[in-house]
């Protein structure tokens, strides 16, 4: 059995971790804060930001200022400019330079134009520095934030892989927390049998706890097999309340499946240990065991379906060597078990 909702939260930025909120089995609400870790120095970049968002606002004001000045008092015709009581600078607007522009020596047109583009962009290069100061203060204030892991929904934690004043770097698993308010069993189902099935519908599922048995809805059918075991995944939602819990077992009843003839499930232990390939050591009516190779279909518990390498009313050695070799007698007490369709 699986939650119903499962996520591994994991730290985004190093640090040292400062807070644990809870153990394995606390329930905790939306938006609660799991784990915190350590943003001192993350504090510091911001008060270094926003003193530098502070001095471009302040420069932003002062180029806007000098545009406006500019535009109603133009500093080309401020006769205050000259000494002399500015009688300099009133002959000089007044006789030289209109005198000049009818030689072709200047034109006070342009240089008004020019004046009032220098000051606009220096309006325009304050806001680019204020909108770069804005910038490093939205990322630093996003830094701060991804040192608290907040829970995506309700539910309980399942795992704690740190505790409080470990070093983290990002990328490493911080909790496990899942939604258990609803249950689900998650099985592989052998590929033949995956057509029986369709969302929606209601199989029979015998839950470990008590041998209890409920009704499940068929909830997902994944699109692709595992090309080495030729299993499907699906995943059925359990009523609410069952008895039981994560990582407990459940078997699954598909439907059409319990009197399927030559095809036979077999204990994990008769499996030899090692190898690329599994392999089990099949004991013949003369006492002496013959390895074979076998292909596997699903695990259910302690029992696995064999697609593929022996029948129906073959005796098995239990948990053989991982050296034994055909041909071999069994020793006497060692315990032979058959096959049989067993399959549910």
């Amino acid at each position: 059995m699986v939650p119903f909702r499962e996520v591994t939260l994991t730290a985004q930025i190093g640090g040292r971790v400062t807070l644990v909120a809870g153990a394995e089995g606390d329930f905790f609400d939306r938006d609660e804060v799991l784990v915190a870790i350590s943003d001192e120095r993350l504090i510091a970049q911001r008060q270094q930001a926003l003193a530098e968002l502070r001095s471009a606002e302040a420069a932003m004001r002062e180029a806007q200022m000098q545009y406006g000045r500019e535009v109603a008092s133009p500093r080309a015709r401020d006769i205050g400019q000259m000494p002399g009581m500015g009688i300099p600078s009133m002959f000089d607007q007044l006789v030289t330079r209109p005198m000049g522009a009818m030689a072709g020596m200047g034109d006070p047109t342009v240089e008004r134009q020019a004046d009032l583009y220098s000051r606009y962009i220096g309006i325009d290069q304050a806001a680019s520095r204020w909108q770069q100061a804005r910038s490093r203060l939205e990322e630093v204030d996003s830094a701060i934030r991804d040192t608290r892991s907040v829970t995506p929904f309700s539910g309980l934690i399942m795992h704690k892989h740190v505790e409080e004043g470990d070093t983290v770097q990002p990328g490493h698993p911080l909790v496990t927390f899942g939604h258990v308010e609803f249950l689900r069993v998650e099985a592989d189902i052998p590929a033949r049998l995956v057509g029986r099935l369709r969302v929606g519908d209601m199989v029979r599922v015998t839950l470990d706890v008590g041998k209890t048995e409920v009704d499940a809805r068929v909830a997902q059918i994944f699109p692709i097999a595992d090309p080495q075991r030729h299993t499907v995944t699906v995943k059925f939602d359990l009523p609410r309340g069952v008895p039981g819990g994560p990582g407990m077992y459940a078997d699954v009843h598909i439907p059409g499946t319990e009197a399927t003839p030559g095809v036979v499930r077999i204990p994990l232990s008769a499996i030899v240990p090692g190898g690329a390939l599994p392999r089990v050591a099949v004991v013949e009516p003369d006492g002496t065991t013959r390895v074979r190779m076998v292909r596997l279909g699903s695990v259910q518990g302690d029992m696995v379906t064999v697609l593929s390498g022996l029948e129906a009313g073959e005796r098995l050695l239990d948990s053989p060597d991982a050296n034994i070799r055909s041909g071999e007698r069994i020793e006497p007490g060692a315990s032979p078990r058959s096959t049989g369709p067993r399959f549910r």
